[in-house]
């Protein structure tokens, strides 16, 4: 900068120097330049971010289930006094460890969904304190995947009457099942219908009519397949009490005295009993189609209540 005079005036004159040429200058003027967001990247084949829903797993859902029981339970209904300051809903944790007999640990780690072992001994201890009722002691025990040791075996009761007796009200060929298939009651539409099974003196277990009476094969429409979801059904129904020496004992007969029956169980094919249309080729009255309903009684899953309605056919 040098000072340039006139006369009375001054005028201060800038001199600059120009800068060398930049050969990077393109890249100076692109880094002051804003970026564009990034577009999203999709996440990979078979991740996401979003989290797991809080009964993803049965653990978790019996620890749920549990916790919002012992939230409910004040600690007055169990004797307890409330204390100061008590910040926790319901019990505390610790509270009903004690009243179970069960360390603080093992019980928050239940609450928590962590996969630890649960005895039915110490689920009904856990439901005793909680004071769950009869519906929520079962659920309690089904989450679990464990039997209720306070319930009785089902194999060992008698089928209710008033569900036999329903058979005979039934304007339909109807049945009652147990647990290994063997029909317990009929009426007369079903004995005319399952000619070698409900009339007669024969077997009256389902299965072996199927496999090994004479007639089966004839009367029943599609046999093979027929068969073979029998066996699915069966082996979904029967998985509770798999090793139970009756259930035992059919399957082992059954697979020595029918290589189809042998063969299909082999497959190790599982479906639910669903109903539908059934076909059938009576000796005496020719083609009968139905539709099959089954029922489950209240408190008695064991049993089944089979209806088969006439079919209307086109």
């Amino acid at each position: 900068m040098a000072p340039s005079c006139t006369g009375t005036s001054c005028a201060v004159i800038l001199v600059s120097k120009l800068p060398e040429p930049l050969s990077d200058f393109p890249k100076r003027i692109l880094s002051l330049m804003p970026l564009a967001p990034a577009a999203p990247t999709a996440p990979a084949a078979g991740k996401t971010d979003a989290a797991p829903p809080l009964d993803a797993t049965p653990a978790r859902a019996l620890g749920d289930f549990i916790r919002a029981h012992r939230e409910r339970l004040s600690p007055m209904a169990v004797g307890m006094p409330p204390g100061p300051r008590r910040r926790t809903p319901g019990l505390r944790r610790e509270e009903v460890a004690q009243l179970c007999g069960v360390s603080p640990t093992w019980y928050t780690w239940i609450e928590q969904g962590r996969p630890v072992s649960a005895s039915a001994d110490a689920l009904a201890r856990i439901a005793v304190a909680l004071q769950l009722s009869r519906a929520e002691r079962a659920y309690l025990f089904e989450l679990a995947a464990q039997r209720d040791p306070a319930e009785p075996d089902p194999a060992a009761q008698d089928a209710p009457a008033a569900l036999l007796k329903s058979v005979e009200l039934i304007d339909a060929p109807a049945y009652v099942l147990d647990r290994q298939w063997n029909a317990l009651r009929w009426n007369a539409r079903a004995a005319e219908l399952f000619v070698g099974w409900l009339d007669g003196v024969q077997d009256r277990n389902l299965l072996r009519f199927t496999f090994t009476a004479p007639g089966a094969q004839s009367l029943i429409v599609d046999w093979e397949t027929r068969a073979r979801r029998l066996v699915a059904e069966f082996r979904a129904d029967s998985i509770r009490h798999l090793n139970d020496a009756p259930t035992r004992a059919l399957i082992d007969s059954l697979s020595a005295a029918s290589d189809a029956f042998a063969r299909f169980w082999a497959s190790q094919d599982v479906g639910e009993r669903e109903g539908g249309t059934r076909e059938f080729n009576h000796p005496t009255r020719g083609r009968l189609v139905f539709d099959q309903i089954t029922f489950k009684p209240a408190h008695r899953e064991d049993l089944k209540l089979v209806m088969l309605v006439g079919a209307d056919v086109a």
